[in-house]
């Protein structure tokens, strides 16, 4: 979308209630890199709502959710590290809806703490994956995820579970296009923090892979 002009910042803006950004971008910090130590832009409180705004390049570590957040209407020009990273521990949904991102190389919505996110009407292009539940964090969780109405373009995973615990992904009216080889719901063994999750597969229609072949489109 069109900016409707630049709001400058110098660190992390923290949300409690409602933030409306008026479509302006605010820019700018971190530097860009995959480093996982950067500060967030905005900081969004247990039950906060973030929306109307564009996110500048470089964006740090995006958004941080500490409780259940909603983010509507939120784009990111370049997503470096994540886009979003949800960290509540107190079950509950956390929400994605309308807005859209680009030019990340690996996972857009990092989902570390616990509970669900609900990702709908998002445009994502050149990512790795839109969904990543963390598969070696501090704290080992069930995670569930629900994709719905969205258009992703040039990624290589639509959502990334750990099957071990009990994660599900439900991925309804997705499209895919500029994607070749791309898995739309991959399954992992989660692990201890200091290892590597290993990739068990793809999923269909399954207890954790809540997702019909007929409800994806890939072009």
């Amino acid at each position: 979308p069109s900016s409707a002009g630049s709001a400058s910042i110098s660190g992390t803006v923290s949300v409690s209630g409602t933030f409306d950004g008026g479509m302006k971008t605010y820019c700018c910090i971190g530097d860009g890199s995959q480093s996982e130590s950067q500060d967030p832009m905005f900081e969004i409180a247990n039950g906060g709502t973030l929306q109307n705004v564009i996110l500048g390049s470089p964006a740090g570590d995006g958004v941080h959710c500490l409780g259940t957040c909603t983010i509507r209407n939120v784009w990111w020009n370049d997503i470096g590290e994540d886009a979003a990273t949800f960290k509540g521990t107190g079950g509950g949904t956390s929400y994605v809806i309308g807005g859209g991102a680009r030019s990340g190389s690996d996972k857009t919505f990092q989902h570390n703490g616990n509970g669900t996110v609900s990702i709908s009407g998002f445009y994502l292009s050149g990512s790795g994956k839109l969904y990543r539940g963390c598969g070696n964090c501090t704290n080992s969780y069930e995670r569930h995820v629900r994709i719905d109405n969205v258009l992703l373009n040039n990624i290589d995973m639509v959502a990334g579970i750990n099957s071990n615990w009990g994660d599900t992904a439900t991925i309804t009216r997705t499209t895919i296009t500029g994607s070749s080889g791309v898995v739309v719901c991959g399954k992992y063994k989660g692990v201890a923090k200091g290892s590597e999750p290993s990739f068990l597969g793809e999923g269909w229609n399954d207890a954790n892979c809540k997702v019909n072949r007929s409800d994806v489109t890939i072009r």
